[in-house]
């Protein structure tokens, strides 16, 4: 397991500010490249009663990608649309790691559950 130096805490927020962001389990339904980027893939994602394109640049952090198709994890649904080298994206994974400096992980629930269930 990688070691880390913990950063400090980020300032306080209150709860009304937590449930601002609408996260929601989706299942990855495909995986695909962004051709116009080193960084970006695109994942085509089923929250139970829609689907969405999020892009999210885990191109070089897996070997093979498409090894996360089937795979539920969290997201924030809510974010306004970004472009991001000529794609829209349509919401963002949630991972753990990167901002550590560390290989991402998806943050997954511990067992399966609908798509589209909401965290809280």
């Amino acid at each position: 397991m990688d070691e880390i130096e913990n950063p400090p805490v980020k300032s306080a927020v209150t709860v009304d500010d937590i449930e601002k962001l609408d996260i929601r389990i989706g299942t990855i339904t495909t995986v695909a490249d962004v051709a116009d980027s080193n960084k970006l893939i695109k994942l085509s994602v089923d929250f139970g009663d829609h689907s969405r394109q999020v892009l999210v640049g885990m191109k070089q952090e897996q070997e093979d990608p498409t090894e996360i198709e089937g795979r539920q994890a969290l997201f924030v649904i809510n974010l306004e649309p970004r472009t991001m080298a000529g794609e829209v994206s349509e919401g963002m994974v949630l991972d753990i790691g990167y901002e550590d400096g560390i290989t991402p992980v998806l943050a997954v629930p511990e067992r399966p559950v609908p798509d589209g269930t909401r965290v809280g």
